[in-house]
């Protein structure tokens, strides 16, 4: 798998402008944990300051680590019980109805473009960072055409709203799910279009604007999808970049990779005038 990301790294930036170059990037850590194999997706935390919650790719189990941001340290490990881990790929950060931090674990990975209906995971994000075990409330959506690939998924910080980031090697889509229901599959509504390669993306904190990043770059809106002010932000070239998520004060977007221990900061200034 990792073989196919970096030649599509390579391609990908062989269509990039060489007027731009990469923003500000610096190392913010190393991960030392033996089971971070295969990094896929990576959120920040509401309730904890300078921490992040990420898992690996399908052969990960249900599993998902809070880690400090500073120093790459495993802090907790959260088993996800009552859920069928076919292939994790996102996971983001969001309230219930009551208005409480949860998180949302994506299980809409289908390289075969062939389920019948993709599920996502709703957990309670912990108070105290301990290893312990959360059961998940599970809801399944599908598309209104037909099954697609998908490793991101967008979540508003601060209600339910959730949008999918299809993975296409052409172009890929950005649709709204409805109003999640426990009981029924719900269909996906499309929003527009995305661009291809799209490995993960995430809305900053106070949901001001958001990125969609590919194995390459990120776009960068204003506001909440399909927001506005697009601006494209270079990344780091890495052997599978998957992983994006924003800092906790929102200047500044995390990014992580198979095969590769480093967790990357990239500078994202705010548009002039904001």
């Amino acid at each position: 798998m990792w073989r196919r990301g970096l030649i599509l790294a390579a391609a990908l930036a062989l269509l990039a402008p060489p007027a731009h170059a990469v923003e500000s990037v610096q190392e913010q850590c190393r991960f030392s944990d033996s089971r971070f194999t295969e990094i896929s997706g990576m959120t920040y935390s509401q309730r904890h300051s300078d921490v992040i919650y990420l898992h690996n790719d399908s052969s990960g189990g249900p599993l998902v680590f809070a880690v400090d941001a500073r120093t790459c340290r495993t802090l907790a490990t959260l088993t996800v019980t009552g859920i069928e881990a076919r292939d994790l790929e996102a996971i983001g950060s969001g309230r219930d109805p009551r208005g409480r931090p949860v998180l949302w674990v994506a299980d809409i990975g289908d390289n075969r473009d062939s389920w019948p209906e993709v599920r996502i995971h709703r957990i309670r994000e912990p108070r105290r960072l301990v290893d312990q075990t959360l059961r998940a409330v599970t809801f399944r959506f599908t598309y209104p055409d037909r099954p697609h690939n998908a490793e991101a998924i967008l979540t508003d910080p601060k209600s339910e709203r959730v949008w999918v980031v299809t993975k296409q090697s052409a172009r890929g889509r950005l649709y709204e799910l409805p109003t999640l229901r426990r009981d029924r599959v719900v269909i996906a509504r499309p929003v527009e279009d995305a661009g291809a390669f799209v490995t993960d993306a995430s809305i900053s904190p106070d949901g001001s604007r958001f990125a969609i990043r590919d194995y390459v770059d990120a776009e960068v809106r204003s506001g909440l999808p399909p927001g506005s002010n697009p601006r494209v932000v270079y990344l780091p070239i890495q052997l599978q970049g998957e992983a994006v998520t924003w800092t906790s004060d929102g200047s500044a977007l995390l990014v992580a990779s198979e095969r590769d221990a480093r967790l990357l900061r990239v500078a994202v200034p705010r548009p002039t005038g904001n």
